[in-house]
């Protein structure tokens, strides 16, 4: 399955919606893309909903990691939500539970970032 995504914009916060699997850095090149572009218009409060992401591997990591590395340069934040139990397992193994902002849904993840 391949990598897509969709944005969206609730509450001044920037929310993209990850699809299928991300398992190549290539894959993510219109997502880092557009996460600069929110940036630059100010949005710097941003969610990653993985409500539809089947899979992720440590490329998939490393692409979350590099997000929230330009969020918080920006002085903003990242939030993750709908976060399967294969992924949270994942997150959980690598630590980066404890570097992310992780809820239950996009609502409790607005609530977090405002």
């Amino acid at each position: 399955m391949i990598f897509g995504y969709k944005k969206s914009k609730e509450k001044n916060v920037a929310v993209f919606l990850l699809q299928g699997e991300l398992i190549d850095r290539n894959q993510a090149d219109g997502l880092m893309k557009d996460v600069e572009t929110s940036l630059s218009a100010n949005e710097n409060k941003v969610i990653l909903n993985l409500a539809e992401l089947k899979y992720l591997n440590s490329s998939g990591l490393n692409i979350f990691i590099n997000i929230l590395t330009k969020v918080r340069k920006a002085e903003g934040d990242v939030a993750v939500c709908c976060v399967n139990a294969k992924i949270t397992e994942l997150l959980v193994i690598t630590k980066l539970n404890n570097v992310f902002n992780i809820s239950e849904s996009v609502d409790k993840a607005i609530e977090i970032l405002n």
